[in-house]
């Protein structure tokens, strides 16, 4: 691992691979780099790489009070490390920052490929609670982070609670665990983006083109969400990917890769 002092002095952890046109894939929520060393090995064969523990995770640092304006500036200075421009990806969750990103830097990011954003605008699916955030912060401060990941689990994956014994046997319950206080720190980020309502006209202004793929087995609120951002920004582009759900940026890296080089990079 690399570092770099990013813009208010925090440490930032990277890891460089690969060789071609720059990209920096964005982790999920309670991961740090390694969550995305899959994709990261698999976009290596035609792209720069860089992965990153996000501030509070892995080897980077965690000031406080936490400003997710601090995250774009972390990529800010992970694409001057690339070369001054970059692509950027994620799955999930670290959709919301890599759009927010794209948004403020503008010219710095060449293409952006989401995989499944977690948006709710529609009744598909319940959104968000109110107080989702002070929630989780509250357990978290109170020492309680098994709670907060149970929390997270049952309100936003909607895990049914009689399969939380067996995952709290699994050590990934307790890596998740660990990092349970990011769990609050996406949720600030998707706050306005997993309520039930339209996303915001006036959130994001992004002239890099944009994929947002799902899988073809992926949940109805998924797709409502991915249409949704194509209604709201003019360079969407909505792919599906054949055979899979919500975990194949994660389980199935290859063909989330194969799929972003195509858009980003074209088959030639």
């Amino acid at each position: 691992m690399s570092t770099l002092t990013s813009a208010d002095g925090t440490t930032i952890a990277y890891r460089k691979t690969g060789s071609g046109p720059a990209i920096i894939v964005v982790s999920n929520v309670a991961e740090d780099h390694t969550g995305v060393a899959g994709l990261a090995a698999a976009l290596s064969e035609h792209f720069t790489v860089i992965s990153f523990d996000r501030r509070g995770r892995g080897a980077s640092g965690d000031p406080q009070p936490y400003d997710p304006a601090r995250e774009i500036e972390d990529i800010a200075a992970l694409i001057e490390v690339a070369g001054g421009s970059a692509a950027l990806t994620s799955g999930s969750g670290g959709s919301g920052l890599t759009l927010d990103a794209a948004s403020a830097l503008g010219g710095k990011v060449t293409g952006v490929y989401l995989y499944e954003p977690p948006f709710i605008v529609d009744d598909s699916r319940p959104p968000a609670p109110a107080d989702y955030v002070e929630h989780l912060e509250a357990l978290v401060g109170a020492g309680k982070r098994s709670e907060a990941v149970e929390y997270f689990m049952t309100r936003m994956i909607r895990v049914p609670a009689e399969y939380l014994p067996a995952m709290k046997e699994d050590p990934s319950w307790d890596e998740m665990a660990k990092y349970a206080h990011t769990y609050a720190y996406d949720a600030r980020i998707l706050r306005g983006l997993q309520e039930g309502k339209p996303l915001p006209a006036d959130r994001w202004s992004i002239d890099a083109p944009i994929a947002v793929s799902v899988g073809s087995n992926g949940e109805d609120f998924i797709r409502a969400g991915a249409a949704a951002l194509a209604e709201t920004l003019p360079n969407v582009t909505v792919l599906t990917l054949p055979g899979q759900d919500h975990s194949a940026f994660w389980m199935a890296p290859e063909p989330v890769a194969e799929q972003a080089r195509e858009f980003l990079l074209g088959r030639g």
